[in-house]
C-alpha cells in the first residue's frame, strides 16, 4: 500500500513551526531541497494555505507557488507585475479546502448553474470544467490524490453556483482523512517558535 510514502516524506522533512494570529504555520524542508509552507487554523485544524518553493536552475530560491489558499496578490510582486495586472473581472481560480473535502472556487463566473459541467478525466488524472456557452474551460489536478497514489472518483465530485462563484467540492477519500489526522497529531508535537521569529514572519 502506497499511502504511507507521502506521510513518510513529511515525517522525514525538516520542520519548523510558528504560532501567530491564531494560525499554526509549518515550514517543511525536504531532502531534495523543495520547501512547503502550510498554515492551519488553530481552533479548527483546517488547512488555510499551502505553498511550494524549489530552487531555480541557477540554484537560487524560486518564487512561492500557491497550491491552497488565496492567490498571491500582484501588488506584492515587483513593479512590472503591478504594471501588467489582470483585469479584476477575469475568473479567479483558487483552492480553499474544508476538513472533509477539497474545494475550489472560481470567482467572476456570472453564468447560471446549468451552463457548467464538471467531470473527472481518469486517464489524465484531472477534473475538467466546461460551459455550454464556451465561455470558460479549465483543467485542474488534485495533487493530494497524486501524492497518495489514489484514483479519482467521479462520485466524490459535486458543484454549486452562487454569487458569481462556481464552487467545486471533492470529498476527501478515507485514506487521506486518516493520513491528515495522523499528521495533525504529529504537527502538534512540534515546539512552536514565538511570533518574534524573523524567518516565518508574514510581510
Amino acid at each position: 500500500m502506497a499511502v504511507p510514502s507521502w506521510l513518510e516524506r513529511l515525517r522525514a522533512a525538516g520542520k519548523t513551526a510558528l504560532v501567530q494570529d491564531g494560525k499554526r504555520k509549518i515550514h517543511y524542508l525536504f531532502e531534495d531541497g523543495k520547501e512547503m509552507a502550510e498554515e492551519y487554523d488553530m481552533k479548527t485544524g483546517q488547512l488555510i494555505s499551502r505553498k511550494w518553493r524549489e530552487k531555480n536552475t541557477l540554484g537560487g530560491t524560486g518564487k512561492w507557488q500557491v497550491e491552497v489558499g488565496e492567490p498571491t496578490s500582484p501588488l506584492l510582486g515587483a513593479l512590472e507585475s503591478e504594471l501588467i495586472t489582470e483585469s479584476s473581472s477575469n475568473p479567479i481560480f483558487m483552492r480553499k479546502d474544508t476538513l472533509s473535502s477539497f474545494q475550489w472556487r472560481i470567482r467572476n463566473l456570472p453564468y447560471p448553474k446549468e451552463v457548467y459541467s464538471v467531470s473527472v478525466e481518469e486517464e489524465q488524472r484531472c477534473c475538467v470544467i466546461r460551459t455550454t456557452n464556451k465561455k470558460y474551460y479549465k483543467k485542474f489536478s488534485i495533487p493530494d490524490l497524486d501524492r497518495y497514489h489514489l484514483p479519482l472518483d467521479a462520485a466524490a465530485l459535486s458543484f454549486t453556483h452562487a454569487n458569481n462563484t462556481l464552487i467545486i467540492t471533492y470529498q476527501k477519500p478515507k485514506e487521506i482523512l486518516a493520513a491528515e489526522e495522523q499528521l495533525q497529531k504529529e504537527l502538534k508535537k512540534i515546539k512552536a517558535a514565538n511570533s518574534g521569529d524573523g524567518d516565518c514572519k508574514t510581510q
